[in-house]
């Protein structure tokens, strides 16, 4: 059914549909309609995606026949593994597929579910959640649509009382799309994950010298996309994937050359983090530490280890099917896209660089344009095999003299204070640090009992509790029925708006009450209100009462100049007699200063942290609020 629609079951992918909204009456031409469609939008994007390096497979679209109430569409589903930003790339691509092709819907999910929506889970309609979310959300026209639950703005058609089916959906978005544009926050929220591509793609790549072997360093110049296959084998690598490295078949020691490698930030991260000691028979030995080339050494040994991992899981049956099919008119619209969208960057026909670029087009235009719906997906291994045999690898000796250099990685470590910074960023309060410092500084304790006061006040739920926003900062929505609900409540409140708590609270006083109201209870007669009203007094008397003779009332700081004139300050005899008075019930106590032991209390907890992440920083700083540091235990 949709279910299956809904959510990609496999962990770290996300799945990815492309509906027709107006689609042509001749159902038997639907699925030629639609292939026009995949190779239209793979050759639109080719100047992107041919380099784009993925962490585990590519984005990838199929035709998919209609299936119970799902209707024929395209799709994909792409595993990202450790690299987010695979993801978020995905939906860039179809938040551009659909600007260009505006006849096009566009829906993507994970195993997270709809994961458009926890990114903007703090701007979320309140009537909104996972339950009633299937085939509300949608990208159309280049922008972020929500489904309501409500009639349309202006309109006489209803929409479905349950969860619309995804057929309802497509036909709303057809003829009304614009009525559900998400709100401005909702859609600023989305859109800040995917801002800056496709300027992005180049950031996110880190070049580094390795002491690769000549084969490795050709199919790495060929099909630069490998790396990732490389770097995973080694990484996932098992005891029995070793037993492949003890004597290197296809890529000796021996021949190894320096040359520069392309990674992305999350695969050099993966490589240079993971210690390896490779086994003695390998041949593969590493200069000392303070080797000024000890870095290019290990990460060429540790992607040889990859590749050799690669190829000994490739049949040696295998056959090369990989056939050049630049030729044609499909062919022709593929180039001159590319030449179009500088996909070339001003390289002479014919040269080195040129070439080098027109054959990785050709790899991409052979394995996603051509021959799309394959079941026979050849491994990276076998890729790998058939360009060794395909290349002559006397040509590659030359290049390592006039190497570019490569890009540092300090990005790897971060310092206390980046971190913070990224965490603000995210968070939606970035700031400078000397602005956070000086908010510090200036830190209001009234501010601080306000905000406690205010998160107090708020609702909480099984489902969490509601966060106070300041005025800046919160929309203005006006909700009638919860306007309606809130007067309803205040105006008299029937037994089945009670919420649980109210409940299990009259359950509690009822059980405290005296024989007499019981015998009235189980002559079928209700307490009004008053009678609950005065059961709560009763029951807060009698605690206070208890609580008086104890010497919790001393934990508490209470208000100054509150004592009567003339008498001055206490005296241990008057504090005794005031013991006594308030043991017969006849004093009058002193009122507890409740902002003082509040703030005393939260700092008191603030100080036990110790700077690390505790219930009082976290509820405070999502209301804005930023203590600064206990300088008075800061050791000098």
């Amino acid at each position: 059914m949709e279910k299956e629609l809904r959510l990609a079951t496999v962990e770290d992918a996300v799945q990815y549909q492309l509906f027709l909204l107006t689609p042509k009456q001749a159902s038997e031409h639907h699925q030629e309609i639609l292939q026009s469609y995949i190779e239209k939008i793979l050759t639109h994007f080719a100047p992107i995606l041919v380099s784009y390096i993925w962490q585990n497979q590519p984005f990838n679209l199929k035709y998919k026949p209609a299936k119970d109430n799902i209707p024929a569409h395209i799709g994909g589903l792409t595993k990202f593994g450790d690299n987010i930003e695979d993801e978020w790339f995905i939906v860039y691509l179809l938040r551009e597929i659909t600007k260009e092709f505006p006849e096009l819907a566009a829906r993507v999910d994970d195993n997270d579910g709809e994961f458009l929506l926890i990114e903007a889970a703090d701007y979320l309609p309140k009537w909104l959640n996972p339950e009633n979310s299937i085939n509300r959300v949608f990208l159309h026209h280049g922008e972020l649509c929500i489904i309501p639950l409500k009639n349309f703005p202006g309109k006489d058609t209803l929409l479905p009382v349950a969860n619309p089916t995804l057929l309802q959906a497509l036909k709303l978005l057809s003829t009304h799309s614009g009525d559900f544009v998400a709100t401005k926050s909702i859609r600023t929220a989305v859109y800040k994950r995917i801002s800056g591509y496709p300027e992005k793609i180049q950031t996110s790549l880190h070049q580094a010298h390795c002491y690769l072997p000549v084969g490795a360093a050709a199919v790495l110049k060929q099909r630069p996309g490998l790396v990732s296959a490389a770097v995973q084998a080694f990484y996932l690598r098992d005891p029995f994937d070793l037993t492949a490295c003890r004597i290197f078949k296809a890529f000796p020691p021996e021949t190894r050359i320096m040359t520069s490698v392309t990674f992305t930030k999350c695969l050099y991260a993966q490589l240079v983090q993971q210690s390896f000691v490779p086994d003695r028979r390998s041949g593969y030995s590493l200069p000392p530490r303070s080797h000024p080339d000890y870095k290019a050494y290990e990460l060429g040994m540790k992607l040889a280890h990859g590749f050799e991992i690669l190829c000994s899981k490739c049949s040696s049956a295998f056959h090369d099917s990989n056939k050049h099919a630049s030729s044609g008119p499909l062919w022709d619209n593929f180039l001159n896209s590319l030449k179009k969208n500088n996909y070339f960057k001003g390289e002479l026909e014919g040269s080195a660089q040129y070439l080098d670029k027109l054959h990785m087009a050709e790899n991409y235009f052979q394995q996603t344009v051509i021959n799309p719906q394959s079941s026979v997906v050849r491994s990276p291994g076998e890729e790998i095999m058939s360009i060794l045999k395909a290349t002559n690898l006397e040509d590659f000796g030359k290049e390592a003299c006039s190497l570019p250099p490569e890009d540092d990685d300090d990005w790897l470590e971060i310092t206390p204070d980046a971190l913070e910074q990224i965490l603000k960023e995210a968070r939606g309060t970035s700031a400078s640090a000397s602005t956070s410092n000086e908010e510090e500084q200036n830190c209001d304790l009234t501010e601080v009992t306000r905000s406690m006061k205010a998160f107090m006040s708020k609702v909480s739920t099984h489902e969490g509790a509601e966060m106070p926003w300041t005025s800046s900062e919160a929309p203005v929505n006006f909700d009638i029925d919860a306007f309606t609900d809130a007067l309803d409540k205040i105006l008299g409140t029937t037994s089945e708006e009670l919420d649980s708590d109210d409940l299990e609270e009259e359950e509690e006083f009822e059980f405290l009450d005296s024989d007499e109201e019981l015998k009235t209870d189980d002559q079928g007669e209700t307490p009004s209100q008053a009678d609950t009203v005065e059961s709560l007094r009763s029951y807060m008397d009698e605690m206070d009462s208890e609580l008086a003779s104890t010497n919790i009332g001393k934990s508490f700081t209470t208000q100054p100049g509150m004592i009567e004139p003339g008498k001055g300050s206490l005296s241990p005899n008057t504090e005794s007699d005031l013991k006594d008075d308030i043991g017969a019930g006849a004093a009058d106590s002193t009122p507890v200063d409740i902002d003082l032991n509040l703030v005393a209390n939260l700092l008191e907890s603030y100080t036990a942290q110790a700077g690390l992440a505790g219930p009082v920083s976290n509820i405070l700083q999502s209301m804005g609020i930023h203590l600064p540091e206990n300088t008075d235990h800061k050791p000098h």
